[in-house]
């Protein structure tokens, strides 16, 4: 930097550093190891104070000794815990509370899953699923015919008819004109769209006082599960109709218990007596009027709707209700449409009263015996009209079933299963039966009886339903629980042998995805490599895979959740071959990355296994590979950060070339993510570092060349780095490491190149997504290099302090903010590293590495060409001091760097001359000036000078300090 020469003349004061140490150790008082300990944990004891009792007094039962010293926090409480005291208000007013609430803090109406345990999977799951599987493309239709419902009107005169009857028979009879509608030719889209038009219609009723007409929009609705025009498409029917019975359930249930809530709310666990007789009159009403309902269907389901309301008139009437219901089913000719009003009223008997297991038992049993009507004329007749094959047929009635079966076999005991199996053998092993017997019973019954199952499977007649979906159905109950040892070998071949003869290769898939993980679960390498080789037989041709990557992920997934040695993963011969049918370039990176995952978070030792690596850079190149222009800064974090987590598991012990052999592969492979250079780049700095512990700082001729070789990696790979910082601090860091290993030359060159990049630090750089000045980073940098300075000897060819000179000339020349003092609070950093290289002995040096105190040994041109540094930049922040008198904002700022530039004079100045101590002298005074300073910082730095005046050596600070004065702020 340019010379300025200031009229202050600076003279280092001389340093004793080991003396300074050896102040500063606090003094060792010796310790009685009582019962007292400030670690000890204190024993709380929750004791009542009589109330009047005098403050501070002791009571007799306390727990504590007399000699123990008083706990501070404790006293404050004046023998009471505040805690406490707030627990003991709570429980009295809880007791209070309790006594007038009782049970009403409790939520009214239960969830299903809540009142049948977290094991019960509801209906609500199984929703969507049925919505997205059974669809149609035929067109649909909608007959909301609501006089249809009138009959014969009543004799007037006969008795049998009493007049209530009569008004509820002409309520619903009563139409208003152009209630008639008939909607044709809906897609199902359309279709959905207007009965959730007819739910919301319903709820517009409700809530304008139209009960009447509400019933009429229900029982119309419930009449459309009568027709099975497009047959394909009930099971999505059946859904969207009964959500609309649900909603009118809930209103109904609602308004009876709002009734019995007035004037006080209706517990949960009420009892018919703690019902009103209006409450009571009204639920009666609205089953006088379901019962009025002519049509079988329509009555069935709207009296099961309202099912639960019977707890409003008897503690007995669902218990009663379940088995009349069951029974009127038996009147229903078409057997789909009396499957499902019986996988309804299951539904609504396991939400009201799941104990009553015997009315839903009756359901199933029910259930097979109308199984012999699907072979009967009528049903193969309308299959025929509509063009549907017997297995799509038998399909449709899987929801139902495997719902009827959830419900039976909940909780149900194991003999009940057997008795199933038995009426299942009886019924020439129905397939659709067998299938849903499987997936509703507890998977740890089924895998005991997986032999007898398969025996079963065996008898079925595959031309109703196909046999590969009764080994997915044993399979995923295979998957949860474990069959006899002695049988998974002869389990997984008969499985096997059906499901590699499928020929469609989705159904393969499909079925191939769940016996991967009974095969992972019980299994070794060769029987998951074999399944491997078959799922790659099945899906290559025609490139199949590319409609089933969902199903391979899943295998994929299982695989990697049983084997989590990569060493026995990799050896797989198909496992690679597996990988590569990936070939969607999204799909990939995931599963690459699900790979990566598994691998850092089980690999917990080091590894050097040519097959894990091999394979494993193979996969972390896939993912960097899929990086590109569009990618988000998110993905590319996430998946560098995968990368990273490899990179750092691969170690070759001893081995330090082939370390570093590996560390050049990967910066080859990686080069698109510059958190993995960096990474790599600390890999290196630590093999460097590790290759001087193994030498013990002593390097041979080998061991020399080889951490030059790191030294030239990392000065190679630093400049590729678009982050300004993460190069400056790389240079600074791989330069101390040089330096550590004695490379004088290589770490001059990092150092160089740091100072040259300085320049191209912009004002502003990117925090979070956020611009924030870069100034404060700047000048931590600097910091951190000046420290590291200290130890860096002088290159012959370039002169005294020529580091030094070239970081001060680049300070001087950057463009700093406006207003901003960075440029000054840099040149009063400098002074500290000035004035500690004018020591005899250092404060620090590194081992075999002469620093200047060495090679200049105290030399006075040395110290003079250091003093006359100090006087420039001195002089330089006494002239930045002068411009700082415009404003309020701008003396503040004069005060801080005053002060700062004081307590720098005061620690490393020589204040025996006269011209610094008056210096130093007058930045006090300039720092109080304007009463910016903070009084309590300064009361302790004269604390301090006046302890340190106490020394002989620093007696002259007692005429300093006497001129040194507190200043009140104005």
């Amino acid at each position: 930097m340019k010379k300025k020469m200031a009229s202050v003349q600076w003279r280092s004061r001389g340093r004793n550093y080991e003396a300074e140490l050896q102040r500063c150790h606090p003094e060792g008082l010796p310790v009685e190891f009582g019962d007292y300990h400030p670690l000890k944990p204190i024993m709380v004891t929750d004791t009542k104070t009589r109330r009047g009792a005098r403050k501070g007094s002791t009571s007799s039962s306390s727990s504590s000794s007399s000699s123990a010293p008083v706990d501070p926090l404790s006293s404050m409480l004046d023998g009471t815990d505040p805690l406490s005291m707030f627990a003991a208000t709570e429980t009295s007013a809880a007791a209070s509370h309790s006594s007038s609430v009782g049970d009403l803090g409790r939520k009214r109406r239960v969830k299903e899953e809540e009142a049948l345990g977290a094991d019960f999977e509801p209906w609500s799951t199984k929703r969507g699923e049925i919505l997205a599987r059974f669809t149609t493309t035929e067109k649909l239709s909608i007959n909301l015919c609501m006089g249809s419902d009138r009959g014969k009107a009543p004799n007037p005169g006969s008795s049998a008819v009493s007049e209530k009857v009569r008004t509820r028979l002409e309520e619903l009879d009563d139409l208003e004109e152009g209630s008639h509608r008939e909607l044709l030719n809906l897609s199902q889209q359309d279709y959905a769209n207007r009965i959730e038009e007819l739910n919301q219609s319903l709820k517009e009723a409700w809530s304008s006082d139209q009960k009447v007409k509400a019933l009429k929009i229900v029982i119309q609705c419930s009449k459309l599960l009568s027709d099975t025009s497009v047959i394909q498409f009930y099971p999505s029917k059946f859904v969207l109709i009964t959500d609309i019975l649900d909603t009118f359930g809930r209103l109904v249930y609602d308004r009876i218990w709002t009734m019995c809530s007035d004037p006080r709310p209706l517990p949960d666990s009420f009892t018919v007596e703690d019902v009103n007789d209006t409450a009571k009159e009204t639920c009666l009403n609205w089953f006088f009027k379901i019962a009025s309902i002519r049509e079988l269907l329509p009555r069935l389901y709207v009296e099961a709707a309202i099912l639960k309301c019977n707890r409003f008139l008897s503690k007995s009437g669902i218990q009663e209700t379940l088995p009349r219901l069951t029974a009127m089913i038996r009147g229903m000719g078409d057997p789909l449409v009396a499957a499902y009003a019986r996988a309804y009223l299951c539904r609504v008997g396991m939400e009201v009263a799941p104990h009553l297991k015997e009315s839903l038992n009756a359901n199933i049993f029910d259930l097979l015996t109308t199984f012999r009507q699907i072979s009967g004329d009528s049903v193969q007749k309308q299959l025929h009209l509509q063009k549907v094959e017997v297995p799509a047929y038998l399909m449709l009635y899987s929801p139902a079933i495997n719902w009827i079966l959830q419900c039976v076999a909940y909780r149900a005991p194991e003999p009940l299963l057997t008795e199933m199996m038995e009426r299942c053998k009886m019924m020439a092993n129905n397939a659709l039966l067998l299938n849903s017997i499987m997936r509703a019973f507890r998977p740890e019954f089924v895998a005991t009886r997986a032999t007898d199952f398969i025996g079963m499977i065996k008898d079925c007649d595959e031309s109703g339903f196909p046999k590969h979906l009764l080994y997915g159905s044993l399979g995923r109950s295979l998957a949860c629980a474990d069959p006899p040892e002695s049988e998974r070998l002869t389990i997984l071949n008969e499985a096997w042998k059906v499901i590699t003869k499928v020929r469609n290769p989705q159904d393969y898939m499909n079925c191939a995805e769940i016996w991967v993980e009974f095969t992972c679960r019980h299994f070794a390498k060769r029987e998951v490599n074999t399944v491997l080789a078959d799922i790659i037989k099945h899906m290559t041709p025609d490139r199949a895979f590319e409609e089933a990557y969902p199903q391979l992920q899943s295998v994929i997934t299982k695989i990697l959740m049983y084997f989590h040695d990569f060493s026995v993963l990799f050896s797989m011969e198909r496992f690679l071959p597996f990988l590569d049918m990936f070939q969607k370039d999204s799909v990939r990176v995931e599963v690459c990355k699900s790979i990566m995952e598994v691998f850092i978070k089980h690999q917990l030792e080091l590894t050097r296994d040519p097959v894990i690596l091999n394979a494993m850079l193979h996969i972390c190149k896939t993912m960097h590979d899929s990086v590109n222009a569009l990618t988000l800064e998110d993905e590319k974090r996430s998946l560098a950060l995968l990368i990273i987590g490899f990179i750092r598991m691969v170690s070759f012990g001893r081995d330090f070339e082939q370390q570093l052999s590996f560390c050049v592969e990967a910066r080859s492979t990686f080069c698109n993510l510059e958190p993995v250079l960096v990474q790599l780049i600390h890999t290196v700095n630590q093999l460097a570092m590790e290759t001087r512990m193994v030498m013990k700082g002593n390097h041979s001729r080998k061991t020399a060349a080889f951490v030059r070789a790191c030294a030239a990696y990392c000065f190679i790979t630093i400049p590729s780095l678009s982050s300004i910082f993460s190069r400056l601090h790389l240079y600074l860091l791989s330069g101390q490491v040089a330096l550590a290993n004695q490379c004088l030359s290589q770490a001059d060159a990092f150092l160089k190149a740091a100072v040259s990049v300085l320049p191209e630090v912009p004002r502003s750089i990117s925090v979070e997504g956020k611009l924030r000045s870069s100034e404060s980073f700047l000048l931590d940098f600097i910091n951190n290099f000046l420290a590291t300075l200290l130890v860096v000897p002088d290159h012959p060819e370039h002169g005294v302090l020529y580091l030094v000179r070239g970081l001060l000339n680049m300070v001087q020349d950057y463009t700093w903010e406006d207003n901003s003092d960075a440029k000054v609070r840099v040149y009063i950093s400098a002074l500290p590293l000035l004035a500690a290289m004018s020591q005899e002995t250092y404060l620090y040096s590194i081992h075999k590495v002469d620093s200047n105190e060495t090679l200049y040994g105290g030399d006075p041109k040395f110290l003079s060409e250091i003093n006359k540094l100090c006087e420039t930049l001195i002089g330089q922040i006494l002239d930045h001091l002068k411009t700082l008198t415009r404003d309020e904002q701008s003396m503040r700022r004069q005060s801080a760097l005053a002060f700062s530039l004081f307590g720098v004079l005061l620690a490393h100045g020589d204040l025996k001359n006269n011209k610094l101590s008056q210096l130093s002298i007058n930045l006090w005074n300039l720092s109080h000036k304007h009463g910016h300073c903070e009084t309590r910082v300064s009361i302790r730095t004269l604390e301090s000078i006046r302890h340190q005046a106490q020394r002989p050596d620093m007696a002259h600070l007692s005429d300093t300090i006497q001129r040194l004065a507190l200043q009140s702020r104005t």
